[in-house]
């Protein structure tokens, strides 16, 4: 009898210890993938942001960062986080091949300068693109970058719109982007950033747009002559992660996330202006030559296009951010 009580105490403590330990809850480990080097904000943000999470969670949830496209392109990166083979993602306006609103994260004029892109960002129009973006891509967007306007980068002289004609440029894999380059007769050849380096050390392509952050960080002033102010887009790009990712959390931890989210934001819009101008002077440092271009004459050439361009859902949206004021 007295084995029996001492088998029957062992098995309570066993099961009882199994229970308190078992049930310990298990740390959350997410990754995040962006195209930018670990110099670009992009980055730095990320860092902060990771750093805020651990510490929010109290080390229960960790996210460990992949820079440079480590993980593929932007658009890879987006269907691994669909498929669960990763967790968030740097993205901005390739979201529009799921999600069509998110095309207006990039239209070409469409916001006069970033104060008026931040009244429309943090705006009814806003939450529409997100909510739009979280419903047909299953991504929550979380945090967002502004980003410095888009300029054209080639070897060759242009003095007018004219001499875009016939010129191959590399353009994200975005529809509106291809649209909006054939209509200024360019040849626009949709690739992924990866590739745009050779691409243009091969001479394969002519010309590629971007920012000047991204110009300069992935080294395209090595390949490239001419940097034109063309500024033909103004736009954010959002810190998403999966929405089946982030309900695997308990409350708590994602109110923790949010938070954090909510200081990364601060960080890098503490950081933009003096990051922007920086980016501009590393470039002339090194020996680009940036020229003024009228953008009148580009945007005379592009705005009467938009409703060939955009679809009918995504120009109803596009009347409505031209009219914010």
């Amino acid at each position: 009898m007295r084995k029996f009580f001492n088998l029957v105490l062992f098995l309570f403590i066993a099961t009882v210890s199994f229970s308190f330990f078992g049930s310990k809850e298990k740390v959350v480990e997410w990754k995040l993938g962006h195209n930018a080097n670990t110099d670009h904000i992009w980055h730095e943000t990320a860092v902060k942001f990771s750093e805020a999470v651990e510490t929010k969670t109290n080390g229960k949830v960790k996210v460990k960062i992949f820079p440079n496209g480590q993980l593929g392109s932007e658009t890879d990166m987006i269907n691994s986080v669909r498929l669960g083979t990763l967790d968030m993602v740097l993205t901005g306006e390739t979201l529009q091949n799921w999600a069509p609103k998110a095309a207006l994260m990039a239209v070409p004029y469409a916001f006069r300068d970033l104060n008026h892109m931040n009244t429309v960002l943090n705006g009814e129009i806003g939450q529409e693109i997100k909510e739009n973006i979280q419903t047909n891509a299953g991504l929550i967007p979380l945090y967002y970058h502004e980003r410095a306007p888009r300029n054209l980068t080639t070897n060759r002289e242009i003095k007018s719109v004219g001499d875009l004609k016939g010129m191959i440029i590399r353009v994200p894999d975005v529809p509106i982007f291809v649209k909006t380059w054939e209509k200024l007769e360019a040849k626009p050849t949709p690739m992924s950033l990866q590739e745009v380096f050779t691409s243009l050390q091969q001479n394969t392509i002519h010309a590629q747009e971007n920012p000047y952050d991204l110009i300069y960080s992935l080294g395209f002033y090595e390949v490239q002559k001419y940097a034109y102010e063309t500024e033909h887009v103004i736009q954010w790009i959002y810190a998403t992660v999966g929405e089946k990712q982030f309900n695997k959390l308990t409350p708590e931890q994602q109110t923790a996330v949010l938070q954090a989210a909510e200081e990364a934001q601060l960080f890098a819009q503490g950081k933009f202006q003096e990051f922007v101008t920086t980016s501009r002077q590393n470039l002339l440092d090194k020996g680009m030559k940036i020229v003024s271009v009228n953008k009148e004459e580009y945007q005379n050439k592009i705005m009467p296009e938009m409703q060939n361009i955009l679809t009918p859902e995504q120009y109803e949206l596009y009347l409505k951010i031209v009219n914010t004021k």
